[in-house]
């Protein structure tokens, strides 16, 4: 019993030292994994309760806690990637969750809910792919677009991907006002390229 445990709870060290490409807020070091996942999780339940969403919250929570748990194997892969990188990405998740899986074949609501959320299967799972992609933009302003200058984000390429992976209307609509204010303030993110 105890070796399965100890191994579960590496596995939860290992999703806390996957870093992310973006700072952590106010730090000089990479958010880490298990921190997004964390504010996702209290973000998500926050707004479905303040607009009153017909979402079940724990299924909204445990999608928010597994949604990038693939990553502890397969590393964080940058948002702004071409599709020879975005296929590269899909096939090390699937070989991460098969891995999770095949290490802990008795956590069987673990496995369904990953394969829940990569496939999108309900409303929770859209809805907390759309704050996925909402978040970054959200912790970018609130940290001076630190991250967005070091990776070369400009605010046309925020505002044109964020905009094509952000389907939920609520989480959309939060969208469309930051970046309606982003738009004022463009020092924050990294200069266009003149052609």
């Amino acid at each position: 019993m105890l070796p399965d445990l100890l191994a579960f709870v590496d596995l939860t060290h290992r999703f806390e030292q996957t870093k992310r490409v973006v700072f952590a807020a106010g730090e000089d070091r990479l958010e880490n994994d298990a921190e997004h996942s964390y504010q996702l999780a209290l973000v998500a339940w926050y707004l479905a309760e303040k607009h009153v969403l017909p979402l079940d919250p724990a299924k909204l929570l445990r999608y928010a806690l597994v949604h990038d748990l693939v990553e502890a194997y397969a590393g964080d892969t940058y948002f702004y990637r071409d599709a020879a990188a975005d296929a590269d990405k899909k096939a090390k998740e699937q070989a991460a969750a098969d891995r999770i899986a095949a290490e802990f074949p008795d956590f069987l609501s673990l496995h369904k809910t990953i394969e829940n959320y990569e496939h999108q299967v309900d409303a929770e799972a859209q809805f907390l792919y759309s704050l996925d992609k909402l978040l970054p933009v959200i912790n970018g302003y609130r940290d001076g677009g630190r991250s967005w200058k070091k990776l070369g984000v400009t605010f046309a390429m925020a505002s044109t991907e964020k905009t094509k992976k952000i389907t939920d209307p609520i989480v959309a609509q939060y969208l469309k006002e930051l970046l309606a204010m982003l738009e004022t303030k463009q020092e924050l993110f990294a200069p266009r390229l003149l052609l």
